[in-house]
């Protein structure tokens, strides 16, 4: 039973609406048939009035041509049998001035006189009109020459009301007796068909109440005679069928349940060792493969630097042997003019040229081990970076032109070229090694797959502070560009297009992680096929001046 209280009840809104339409019905019939009959009445007296009045106005005519008003009175009194007649006037018109003139009058006994109505003749002629307390009726009439039609007189009645309005009150009375005899027997038939609509849906209310309380599914309701209520009680059974078979299995289920429970425990413990065995398993081929992730990943960078060791050896070789073969050619030219000096053959031009030799040889020897020692120094620093964690302040142009001199044995063979757009004031603390492998990486990347295939490449490397402590480096480079498929995974473990052919597919790898994890940074990446890269890496740092 829900809480909010329902005052409303099917047989009390039957009871209401049939007697509702049944009383406005038989309202509405009895007012029309009340109003139709008073119409009738009133049409009836108006016409019983007037025909009266003009059938004493043809009698009065030939006491009005022998001038005889006295008779005429007497004759009158004959309409004493008729108790409805109040007042009778005769009115004659002098054929000389066409004035009226009263002449002759009958008043019931008991009835008061009244006064001459001369002036309301033509008003009342053959219009019966009721006065205003409804007691009697007035009319007059022309009173004619039946030979001629030429106007002899008027008469005025005045005619009773009393038996019109006790005919009336009659047949409301009437009307409203059978109207309340029609409402009990409307009321008797609604209680009788009340209880033949509703007792079949009390019976299946407490039919599913009981069910509800017992929860006894396997029983049925009985059909009531109603065709309405007898489809929804099929449908409460057929509810009630198929809440039987439910539950029954539900219960099977349940059964089934039980019994698979007494043997899913031991299942569950069985596989539950077999599980941590896999995990402990697992857990120790994930932690070898991060290992060789990881040697991998040194792999990798060792392979660059090798790369630009020898890179780097070889271009030293060059001017080390101009300096070497320039200072042996200076010993032979020195021995030749020892030979000379001794031998008493040196002349002033020998020992001029020989000045001149010594002076060239010496600037070509001083050159070249200069150049050596720049390349020396640069590529110590940029090993240094590689292999050192910690933090220095350096200026970034600086830092970018040391890179691309260590990389200058491998880009001078080549037609491309790099662009550098920085401060040259910039300078800032942070780690100085992973932004050498990373600059390294990304131009090693362009030179072997975003230039494969181009003769004249264009690399741009530009750097500037977004803010007070966060450097911005951006890389671009208009070669091949990503295929969609690799851009989706670049920064992935051994993902590479030179599968095969010597790419590992770490480099882009680590450069992911030396901008996240060493620098504490970020890298986004857009490229389009055939329309280059673009690198964006942002990273804190600390002002030159911070302490």
């Amino acid at each position: 039973m829900t809480e909010k209280t329902v005052r409303l009840s099917i047989k009390s809104l039957f009871l209401w609406v049939v007697m509702s339409i049944a009383m406005a019905s038989l309202g509405v019939s009895a007012i029309l048939s009340i109003y139709s009959q008073i119409n009738i009445y009133e049409e009836e007296l108006e016409s019983n009035v007037l025909m009266l009045g003009k059938l004493i106005g043809a009698n009065a005519i030939p006491f009005i041509v022998t001038d005889n008003p006295s008779n005429l009175e007497t004759r009158m009194r004959s309409l004493s049998t008729t108790k409805q007649v109040l007042n009778v006037h005769i009115y004659r018109i002098n054929p000389d001035d066409a004035t009226v003139s009263h002449f002759s009058y009958y008043n019931k006994d008991g009835q008061s006189l009244i006064a001459s109505q001369t002036n309301r003749l033509l008003e009342l002629e053959d219009n019966p009109s009721v006065d205003e307390d409804g007691e009697y009726v007035e009319v007059t009439h022309q009173i004619k020459d039946l030979d001629t039609n030429e106007p002899m007189g008027w008469i005025y009645l005045r005619f009773s009301t009393v038996s019109f309005n006790s005919l009336v009150l009659k047949s409301v009375g009437v009307t409203l007796s059978v109207m309340v005899l029609l409402a009990i027997i409307c009321f008797l038939l609604a209680l009788r068909l009340h209880r033949v609509v509703t007792a079949p849906i009390e019976q299946l209310a407490r039919f599913v109440q009981k069910t509800a309380r017992e929860r006894n599914y396997s029983a049925r309701t009985d059909i009531a005679g109603v065709k309405e209520i007898a489809i929804l009680s099929d449908a409460v059974n057929l509810m009630m069928s198929r809440m039987q078979d439910y539950i029954q299995k539900q219960q099977e289920a349940e059964a089934n349940h039980k019994a698979l429970n007494a043997s899913l425990e031991e299942i569950v413990s069985e596989r539950t060792i077999a599980l941590k065995d896999a995990n402990q398993e697992l857990i120790q081929t994930l932690e070898k493969l991060h290992q060789f992730q990881r040697q991998m990943v040194q792999n990798e960078k060792m392979a660059s630097l090798g790369d630009m060791v020898a890179g780097v050896a070889h271009e030293v070789n060059t001017p080390i042997g101009l300096g070497v073969t320039a200072s042996t050619m200076m010993l032979d030219r020195l021995k030749t003019v020892q030979d000379d000096y001794d031998n008493k053959r040196l002349k002033a031009s020998g020992l001029k040229r020989f000045f001149d030799e010594s002076n060239e040889n010496l600037n070509i020897i001083y050159r070249n081990l200069n150049r050596a020692a720049e390349l020396i120094s640069s590529f110590k620093q940029v090993a240094v970076d590689q292999s050192s964690e910690s933090s220095r302040t350096f200026c970034v142009s600086q830092l970018v032109n040391e890179i691309l001199l260590s990389l200058q044995p491998r880009l001078k063979k080549l037609s491309h070229e790099v662009t550098v757009e920085c401060n040259p004031n910039l300078t800032v603390q942070t780690k100085a090694g992973p932004i050498n492998q990373i600059l390294i990486n990304l131009i090693m990347n362009s030179l072997i797959h975003g230039f494969e295939g181009l003769e004249n490449g264009l690399i741009s490397i530009s750097a500037e502070l977004v803010t007070s402590n966060k450097l911005k480096i951006v890389y671009r480079d208009n070669g091949r560009g990503i295929p969609p498929v690799i851009r989706k995974k670049i920064f992935d473990p051994f993902v590479t297009t030179k599968r095969g052919q010597g790419g590992s597919g770490l480099g882009m790898h680590l450069v992911y992680n030396l901008v996240t994890q060493g620098l504490k940074g970020s890298i986004s990446l857009s490229s389009e096929e055939g329309e280059g890269v673009e690198f964006v890496i942002i990273f804190p740092v600390q002002p030159a001046n911070s302490k």
